[in-house]
């Protein structure tokens, strides 16, 4: 019983029971560094490539053939209606074909589209252009092929090759040759002969204005080559003129009620000219005869203007002090004053 009693009265042990397993404190920090750096490289991929994740990426790519890519770049446009809805990614080549994978997002497009590269600026700027046709949905892992695509000719290519075609031209050599020929068929019939000698006085033409001909195309092309240099100042300046010209459409109706009520204001003037004729007029001449007079005797108000100027400074020194005069007159004592009004100074009386 006393060996109870003891046992009951003996202070309890606790126990801390760890429910998680071991503290965090406690852990491997090699292992903790492991999964950080796990981690940081993960997100480090997924900022650099969140373009290409499927939730919050750019949207959906697709590719297409093209017979040749007509200047189109990456990173331009593709639109849908005139309205931008992605961007090229990439243009290679793929078994001959010019291959062009591009992304769109948050439009679909249909399994017989038609996509093509068009003219933006005039300068050679492109963008992609999709056409969407179909009840089904183009499949992203399907290429769209040649059959629905089309790429535009180029003028600016063209005309720097055919220059440089025309430079290469031997065209002393060409005028001989063509001669030659002339010559070879003089007893042709006359009608060949005619052509032939049309043909021989062109080429001499040709051979006589050849230096003026490589400076013209010389000159053209530096100009076609700085106006392709220049293309996106030049696009900015067309885009801004379109602004101004959409802001004064915007602005036209504003416009056109300021241009009435100034048309009604010009009517209401006119009228009250017209009503106030009679009252003007005689004004007006009164007005030109006090003008004359006060011009007649400028002379006269000028010298008044002159002569006023010392008296207003003296008067403002009288009464600038407060309410009162303040002022005096040299060598005036009292007594002077007295005798003048008739008083004696001892009796105050008049004497």
């Amino acid at each position: 019983m006393s060996q109870h009693a003891a046992q009951s009265t003996s202070p309890m042990k606790t126990r801390r029971v760890n429910v998680g397993g071991k503290p965090f404190s406690s852990r491997n920090p090699t292992t903790i560094g492991a999964i950080g750096i796990v981690l940081i490289i993960v997100l480090l991929w997924a900022s650099f490539n969140a373009a290409s994740l499927p939730i919050i990426g750019g949207g959906t790519t697709y590719s297409a053939y093209f017979t040749d890519d007509a200047g189109l770049r990456a990173n331009d446009e593709v639109r849908m209606g005139g309205v931008k809805v992605g961007q090229v990614d990439s243009i290679g080549l793929h078994d001959g074909k010019v291959k062009v994978v591009f992304k769109i997002k948050d439009q679909k497009i249909g399994d017989q589209s038609m996509v093509y590269i068009k003219l933006k600026t005039l300068l050679g700027a492109k963008f992609l252009s999709i056409d969407s046709i179909g009840q089904k949905n183009q499949k992203p892992h399907d290429t769209i092929p040649l059959t629905r695509t089309k790429s535009p000719f180029d003028v600016y290519p063209a005309f720097t090759e055919l220059t440089n075609k025309v430079n290469d031209i031997d065209t002393a050599s060409l005028a001989k040759a063509l001669d030659t020929l002339s010559g070879a068929f003089a007893d042709t019939p006359k009608s060949v002969k005619s052509v032939l000698t049309g043909l021989s006085r062109l080429s001499t033409t040709i051979a006589s204005r050849d230096t003026e001909l490589r400076t013209l195309l010389a000159q053209a092309n530096t100009v076609t080559k700085t106006l392709a240099n220049r293309d996106t100042q030049l696009q900015i300046l067309f885009d801004d003129g379109g602004k101004i010209l959409d802001e004064l459409n915007a602005r036209r109706d504003q416009i056109h009620e300021l241009l009435i009520n100034t048309s009604a204001l010009s009517i209401q003037l006119e009228g009250l000219v017209s009503d106030n004729q009679k009252t003007i007029g005689p004004l007006l001449d009164s007005l030109e005869k006090i003008l004359a007079t006060l011009e007649a005797n400028q002379q006269s108000l000028d010298q008044g203007l002159a002569l006023l100027g010392p008296f207003y400074r003296v008067f403002n020194n009288t009464i600038g002090n407060g309410r009162w005069f303040d002022n005096y007159i040299c060598n005036l004592s009292v007594n002077g004053i007295l005798g003048l009004v008739g008083l004696n100074s001892d009796t105050g009386k008049c004497s």
